[in-house]
């Protein structure tokens, strides 16, 4: 978005960005929607988005472990990142325990109340018989047909994208649910599109790394403290 020159562009600002944080990463998570679709067919994937694809076989060859939870938008990724570049794909969001500190992480799509559309949405894309339906789609014509619906989406909510609500935020209200059962001292989800830093409980925050499209913004964890920074950007 929103046009093939923007693109390019912003993979290799992301491209930089891997090239910059490789030297020090004990760990790289990526949260989804890094693509605005994605499918694979048995035999073919989207065409494009090889720079990333090479700049992350590099990391993993270099031992530089990368794990990818997958988004709304890149929901049916299948083996290949694992096979060909050593990322393991997960679907759901984990706990796990980094440096000492408790992390609940994932892409964060279909938590919290509402959205019950979406959620419905979800539970039929995500059904073996959908995505063996569309496997029988030409890539020409599959591909092609759900770009467009990709786009038309998130042009679609791109304000809404822009606006923070709160304590009504969904996921900010899924993770004092989730806190209310078991401590975390930091949850960390995508699918917003907006960075946000707030206080979940006393010692718990959640945190959303926000997007490339404007902000450019990522989580840097120091074995001690969880900060957003952005990339090449003054914001």
């Amino acid at each position: 978005m929103p046009d093939a020159a923007s693109s390019l562009a912003r993979e290799r600002r992301i491209v930089r960005w891997l090239d910059s944080v490789a030297p020090d990463a004990a760990a790289i998570y990526l949260l989804g929607d890094i693509f605005d679709f994605w499918f694979e067919y048995r035999h073919a994937i989207p065409r494009g988005f090889i720079r990333l694809q090479g700049k992350l076989a590099e990391l993993t060859d270099a031992g530089v472990p990368i794990t990818f939870f997958t988004g709304n938008h890149d929901m049916w990724m299948f083996d290949y990142f694992t096979e060909e570049l050593g990322i393991p794909i997960l679907r759901h969001p984990v706990s796990q325990q980094i440096g000492g500190r408790e992390f609940h992480i994932g892409h964060g799509d279909g938590l919290g109340p509402k959205d019950h559309t979406y959620k419905i949405l979800k539970r039929i894309f995500a059904s073996p018989v959908a995505q063996w339906l569309f496997a029988r789609l030409h890539p020409n014509f599959g591909i092609g047909l759900a770009n467009g619906w990709s786009r038309r989406s998130r042009i679609q909510n791109t304000k809404e994208d822009e606006k923070y609500y709160g304590d009504e935020e969904w996921l900010l209200i899924y993770c004092r649910e989730l806190e209310k059962l078991f401590h975390h001292d930091y949850y960390v989800f995508g699918h917003r599109h907006l960075p946000i830093d707030v206080a979940v409980a006393p010692g718990s925050r959640y945190m959303n790394l926000g997007e490339w499209v404007n902000y450019c913004s990522y989580g840097v964890y120091d074995g001690t403290d969880l900060v957003l920074q952005h990339f090449e950007t003054k914001q």
